[in-house]
């Protein structure tokens, strides 16, 4: 069995659709597939779908957003029930968070000068969440950059005009929609961070006071050696190794099913939602 519990699709910021992503998944020997896009559920049942032509395993997932002592932590949730009252209200209030984001952008690059921004960035996203690579390749289209490396430059990255801060939620209230709903929250990309060993300690303290069970012990580009320490520290606080790419569209250095494989000391997530 192959998983990839960690994947992205143009639902939010990847670059396939969910039956695309599926149909390579499958290329790549994935059997078992969760779509996590970020703060929406929208492409999963288009994934379900695919995935009945390879008899692929697609577990339900998301990737949201929240703060932990003021910094950005994502958190995957796997395994839950979509329909659930407590997931969907989470939902709404992140795809609120999204969109009002999206609007505030767009006023910001609208006052720089760069005029039909948003409906660019809408026509671009074509009913996915509106983020700023959508606003990168408007930007793009419209002939105020050449490419996505001087959108983020020029307007969308740190300090300029697009670089708005969205309110998300603390990282307690989002571990608590994912078990409520009945699934597994999971630290995501511990690597991605840049923590010290005492502050990424702290960071699963409160994550697993709050409720959390599941740590990414390997992702797409993660260091065998980090791996290594993911996987100790699983083990030290008692949690769920997962696993995934982290995969948003074809690269050199990124593949669905890519990835250092898991030390078999740890117990894998799929083991909690196969045994209930």
């Amino acid at each position: 069995m192959l998983a990839d519990l960690h994947c992205h699709s143009l639902r939010s910021d990847g670059q396939l659709s969910p039956s695309d992503l599926v149909d390579r998944a499958a290329e790549q020997g994935v059997t078992m597939l969760a779509l996590t896009d970020h703060d929406t559920l929208d492409g999963i049942e288009e994934a379900r779908d695919q995935a009945r032509k390879y008899d692929m395993q697609i577990v339900s997932g998301i990737e949201f957003s929240s703060v932990w002592n003021g910094m950005g932590i994502h958190i995957v949730g796997l395994g839950f029930d979509e329909q659930h009252p407590v997931m969907q209200a989470a939902v709404a209030r992140q795809e609120a968070c999204r969109y009002e984001r999206a609007k505030t952008i767009a006023m910001k690059l609208e006052k720089q000068g760069v005029e039909g921004i948003w409906e660019k960035a809408v026509e671009i996203a074509n009913g996915a969440q509106i983020g700023r690579p959508h606003f990168a390749e408007a930007l793009i289209q419209l002939g105020k950059v050449n490419n996505m490396a001087q959108a983020f430059k020029k307007y969308l990255g740190a300090g300029k005009a697009g670089d708005v801060k969205t309110l998300w939620p603390e990282m307690s209230e989002v571990v608590s929609w994912i078990r409520e709903s009945g699934g597994v929250a999971v630290v995501a990309h511990p690597d991605k961070y840049k923590l010290t060993v005492t502050k990424l300690k702290l960071l699963l303290n409160a994550f697993v006071a709050a409720g959390g069970n599941g740590l990414e012990v390997t992702t797409g580009g993660m260091e065998s050696s980090f791996s290594q320490r993911m996987a100790q520290l699983c083990d030290e606080y008692d949690l769920l190794g997962s696993q995934g790419s982290d995969f948003h569209g074809p690269r050199p250095w990124s593949e669905l099913g890519k990835f250092v494989p898991m030390p078999k000391s740890v117990t894998p997530v799929w083991s909690h939602w196969q045994a209930v």
